[in-house]
């Protein structure tokens, strides 16, 4: 039977490869995979609030690619994605959560975006985030955000003890939404687990590439020394897609000059003869986490992995680790964007007054972090900044994670998400992996290897990955009276 023929659940279940190759073929139009996503993003994102901004040109621009003859359908042809709302499309408000941005429509796609559309994807919307990326205050929940509400994680929303479960954050629509399959895939940005722990807590693949790999012109930022996008998806093969088409130079991002795009090609046997560390000195562990790190322990080594038991060199030391080098980028990038929004606040001093206007509404947690920031010098050249940038990097890459990988190993596997923040300090790529354990909520593993080998990492990924099965679903509640979805 076609596909052209099957009803929208069916459609919902193929993943990003699967999707464009019959979207390529022909088997199904554009057409018919966005209205079958909008349809189903409408009914659910009243309850998920995972999306902040639905794209009315949608189903105008998969009507277009319909027109496209085969030879001229890219790799993502027709697949439907949403962008998390720090990330600017064209046409479509970039708010980064902010009731205070909702005026701010960039007239061009950052770059990311540009490949994503160029390669064939249908963008449904901008998805929700923590306001300002979770970088505004202390204490703020996770997927909360003024622009969008507070995103509701599909899995076991109401816990057997009381309270709900977390989304994770920033990313947390993007999580909610790839897990809710509202969309395909999902783009996401991370500074220092933003990607990871989203996709951790909704059960999906998340990919913090390498720094540098996916340029970060058009994004609201924080960090210049960490800040990333990366994709959530339901399958690593997905993810390596998504990140071959985004991944390359942009003359605006000087990090971004400084890698080669890698050939994201995944062999079938990646883990054959790999070297694969595994940490054991993570305190603090999960039931859940021991258990899913024990089965993935299983599949690596009948995959012909070789496993390294593993304690984290300064392990002591970056337990007293602060925001210090964040808070010192995050008004230097900041500021640089803002300068070229024409609606909305011009600096991050202006966004603060325009805060203390009505900080009840714009401001329900506190700023606590933006007035940290705001009282560096805004030029880092403060010589505590480059003493907490230099501590950073000796802890987690050349006395932490380089001083294990110089043993030989091809990757280092945290216990769930455990080591993000360490990672994300050294810049290095990083991916959850959900590791489906029966009767438990979502659960995983964190792998990470070192700078530039994202490829690598990602076939050791995909491997495990197809030996693990796969993502699960949370199952759908029934649906509440059918209510408008609002756009911004």
């Amino acid at each position: 039977m076609s596909l052209t023929s099957l009803l929208p659940d069916p459609i919902l279940d193929l993943d990003v490869c699967a999707l464009a190759a019959a979207t390529r073929r022909g088997d199904l139009t554009a057409s018919e995979v966005t209205r079958a996503y909008l349809s189903r993003l409408n009914a659910h994102n009243p309850r998920l609030h995972a999306v902040i901004t639905v794209n009315p040109q949608a189903e105008a621009d998969a009507a277009k690619l319909d027109t496209l003859p085969e030879a001229k359908r890219g790799p993502l042809h027709g697949v439907p994605l949403l962008i998390k709302d720090n990330i600017d499309v064209a046409g479509l408000p970039t708010t980064a959560g902010s009731l205070l941005m909702l005026a701010h429509i960039p007239p061009t796609d950052a770059p990311l975006v540009a490949r994503l559309r160029a390669a064939g994807a249908v963008f449904l919307g901008k998805a929700n985030l923590t306001e300002w990326a979770n970088f505004m205050t202390l204490g703020m929940p996770n997927g909360f955000s003024g622009a969008g509400g507070q995103t509701v994680n599909p899995w076991n929303e109401v816990l057997p003890g009381g309270g709900v479960r977390d989304t994770g954050g920033s990313s947390s629509g993007s999580g909610v939404a790839v897990a809710a399959r509202l969309c395909a895939a999902a783009i996401g940005t991370e500074t220092s687990g933003s990607i990871v722990s989203p996709a951790h807590q909704s059960g999906v693949v998340g990919v913090k590439p390498t720094v540098g790999l996916v340029p970060r012109t058009g994004v609201v930022p924080i960090s210049s020394s960490q800040d990333t996008a990366g994709p959530l998806t339901r399958s690593v093969r997905d993810a390596a897609l998504l990140l071959s088409v985004m991944a390359g130079p942009d003359e605006q991002d000087a990090a971004s000059r400084r890698l080669p795009v890698p050939d994201m090609v995944l062999a079938s046997n990646a883990l054959e003869g790999a070297h694969i560390g595994i940490i054991r000195d993570e305190p603090h562990l999960t039931p859940e986490e021991t258990a899913a790190l024990a089965v993935a322990e299983t599949h690596l080594k009948a995959a012909g992995a070789t496993l390294h038991d593993l304690n984290f060199p300064t392990r002591a030391e970056v337990a007293g680790w602060h925001l210090e080098v964040l808070e010192y980028e995050f008004k230097a990038t900041l500021n640089a964007y803002l300068s070229g929004v024409q609606h909305g606040p011009h600096s991050m001093a202006d966004l603060l007054d325009q805060i203390d206007e009505d900080p009840a509404r714009l401001a329900p947690y506190g700023q606590t972090l933006l007035h940290a920031a705001n009282g560096t010098r805004g030029d880092l050249s403060e010589r505590s900044y480059a003493h907490a940038r230099q501590r950073d990097l000796d802890l987690s890459a050349t006395r932490g994670l380089d001083a294990l990988y110089a043993e030989g190993l091809d990757a280092i596997v945290f216990p769930g998400i455990h080591g993000y923040g360490i990672v994300a300090k050294a810049g290095y790529p990083s991916l959850a992996l959900p590791v489906p354990l029966q009767g438990a909520p979502p659960c995983g593993i964190l792998l990470t290897s070192p700078a530039g080998s994202d490829a690598r990492l990602m076939a050791l990924a995909a491997h495990l990955n197809t030996a693990l099965g796969g993502v699960q679903f949370p199952p759908d509640p029934a649906l509440p009276t059918a209510t408008p979805q609002p756009t911004a």
